[in-house]
């Protein structure tokens, strides 16, 4: 169904009809921020062994793993609400359940509190992928771009406090009060989803029989997987290690801290806001090249920087690459959406987002050492041309799907 046969919206409708997702988006980025990026600061200023904080990183895993249960998010139902909200109430709830037993364990064993973080992760991934769906399968394609900034916004919005405040005031706050804080937000930013209306906005394509995961359609899938997983892991391998590049250059660790942390934050924010609004005016493959390119330049100039040994420069590449990388998020996520557009856009979106995310792992974790053992410059000069091929691979992959999509029209028509 397309986004014209439904019924026309004043602004304010629209804006309303964003708030639940943009509301629970800031509880996935504030409650990762912290579990992920927060909480291992917390433990290292304790005097945790650095080895036992990188541990800490595996409580991503469920994120990347979400395509093993999709299938029971697509196939159960919960009694009384309807099929996507129940299990975004039971996994936020379980969420915050786990959140406030964590709150209680300022000095349990590191296990312990690993474990948890991991429950915790598992909800907050479940509660993610179902949400997804129901952004498939209720919210047409000519408005999932701003669904797609409201998620980057809140994202954003939910690392700067998760991440961020929290972690500033940790001192003034402490442990339990910190991670209620994290539980209250996650119970008030579930409230706007509970009167979001499921059932009458249900969209036709989304009533199929869902079965099965279909084989022809998982041999589709996997090839948009792969093209996934290369770009998330080329787009790190530029961007994701330049905190520890600007280190290395001598930028003192605040000011590496105010580039890639809040600074980052905030461009996201701005980026999130703004790319929406150009996919439409602009177009998606328009917006992903020109961004794509800025992102390209910034590897050239972090290359320059290490190879000079110039600090200011490489704070430029940095600002650079956020502000670009920003532009790519929200077509990028939008075409994710287009490609989960079936019977079972959990699962779907659980391979599209979670297994490309799992996929880029091993580069995720094995980049810093590539560098160690290269050296800065040799290592952006591999890290451009791969980040180069990866663009062209899912620009090429986009590129199809517009071009079937204009067909269908066209016969339609």
């Amino acid at each position: 169904m397309r986004d014209s046969a439904l019924p026309r919206e004043t602004g304010l409708t629209a804006l309303a009809r964003l708030a639940p997702f943009f509301c629970l988006y800031i509880t996935f980025g504030t409650t990762l921020g912290f579990l992920i990026s927060g909480a291992p600061l917390i433990l290292r200023a304790r005097g945790v062994e650095l080895a036992e904080v990188g541990f800490l990183q595996l409580i991503n895993l469920p994120v990347g793993l979400t395509f093993l249960w999709a299938a029971l998010v697509d196939r159960l139902r919960l009694p009384r609400l309807p099929h996507r909200l129940g299990w975004i109430v039971l996994m936020q709830g379980g969420a915050i359940a786990l959140l406030a037993v964590l709150s209680r364990g300022e000095a349990w064993p590191l296990p312990t509190l690993f474990a948890l973080a991991i429950a915790t992760c598992f909800c907050v991934a479940t509660m993610d992928i179902a949400l997804e769906a129901l952004v498939v399968e209720t919210v047409g394609p000519e408005r999932r771009p701003y669904v797609a900034s409201a998620k980057l916004c809140g994202a954003s919005l939910g690392g700067i406090f998760g991440a961020g405040v929290l972690i500033a005031e940790y001192d003034r706050l402490g442990w339990e009060v910190s991670v209620l804080a994290v539980a209250v937000l996650n119970a008030l930013c579930l409230l706007p989803m509970l009167c979001y209306p499921e059932r009458r906005l249900r969209l036709s394509f989304s009533r199929s029989a869902r079965g099965a995961l279909d084989f022809g359609r998982l041999r589709l899938l996997g090839g948009r997987v792969a093209v996934l997983g290369l770009y998330f892991a080329a787009i790190f391998a530029l961007s994701g290690s330049n905190n520890l590049a600007l280190l290395d250059l001598g930028v003192p660790l605040s000011e590496v801290g105010l580039v890639t942390g809040g600074l980052s934050s905030g461009i996201n924010l701005v980026m999130a806001l703004v790319s929406g609004f150009l996919v439409r005016r602009v177009g998606t493959l328009p917006l992903i090249t020109v961004s794509a390119a800025g992102v390209a330049a910034s590897g050239l100039l972090m290359l320059a920087a290490a190879a000079a040994g110039s600090p200011g420069l490489g704070i430029a590449a940095a600002i650079l690459g956020i502000l670009c990388g920003g532009g790519l998020g929200v077509p990028v996520f939008n075409m994710i959406y287009r490609w989960a557009q079936g019977p079972q856009p959990a699962t779907d979106y659980a391979l599209l987002f979670g297994a490309a995310f799992f996929a880029a792992m091993p580069l995720r974790v094995g980049a810093p050492a590539l560098a160690g053992a290269l050296g800065w410059p040799t290592y952006f000069a591999l890290a451009v041309p791969l980040y180069g091929l990866a663009v062209l691979l899912l620009r090429r992959a986009i590129a199809r799907t517009l071009e079937a999509d204009q067909a269908a029209d066209r016969a339609a028509a």
